[in-house]
């Protein structure tokens, strides 16, 4: 009896992992916001870990429900003003952040240096850049930028000053070495998230969390697929 209450306390202790089939109120954005562009990253070779990521077996975004809902109405406000959303991620399994943290712990691949972290050490991305745990993880948290039509009618993404993904200060949303236009341009996510229930992190502009946590407690491990 002892040993099974010592056990329980430490799984009430603990967060949740569910890592079964993806639950009844989770989407797929690619179904519900066609109109989005879907550059899902992980899914393919164009990110910091350099090879597809573990988890991500279709270049989908996933969110709960609630989430889904508040970003179909960002879209419309974006809209609204002639722009469209571009996406990078959205949930995150587990196994993909256990991917991750595999990659950063590997000291000797730097193979992207040069394009993501050019002026940190490895050693140092782990904490502020790459978690144990991510947000992804609970269903609502996104990745994100905007984009606009050119004279030839070509949607391009809006200047922010530092590209997805580099972990830099740089990409901090009020880094105070921006132009005003870059400023300005990340305002406008921040703008148009915010009246939506997105919370920003600062340490990056393009990454948005709806509050409250619709799973506070729960990191999901079911892949994308």
């Amino acid at each position: 009896m002892k040993i099974s209450l010592i056990l329980a306390a430490a799984l009430l202790a603990s967060p949740l992992v569910n890592a079964q089939s993806m639950p009844d109120d989770f989407a797929d954005m690619t179904v519900l916001l066609p109109g989005a562009i879907y550059d899902i990253r992980y899914h393919g070779s164009n990110n910091f870990v350099g090879t597809p990521v573990e988890g991500y077996l279709a270049a989908k975004c996933i969110l709960q429900g609630k989430a889904a809902k508040a970003l179909l109405k960002v879209a419309e406000a974006a809209a609204a003003e002639g722009l469209k959303l571009k996406i990078f991620d959205c949930y995150r399994p587990t196994t993909a952040v256990a991917h991750f943290m595999r990659w950063a712990q590997d000291l000797s691949d730097t193979s992207t240096k040069a394009e993501y972290y050019p002026n940190l050490g490895k050693d140092k991305l782990v904490g502020e850049y790459i978690a144990e745990r991510s947000g992804h993880s609970r269903g609502a948290t996104i990745d994100l930028t905007l984009v606009k039509q050119d004279g030839q009618g070509q949607w391009q993404e809006l200047d922010m000053g530092s590209a997805f993904d580099m972990f830099d200060t740089l990409s901090n949303t009020d880094h105070p070495d921006i132009s005003a236009t870059q400023r300005a341009n990340r305002y406008k996510l921040k703008e148009l998230m915010e009246a939506q229930g997105f919370a920003n992190y600062a340490m990056e502009w393009w990454h948005y969390s709806l509050v409250p946590q619709p799973y506070p407690d729960t990191y999901f491990d079911f892949p994308i697929e």
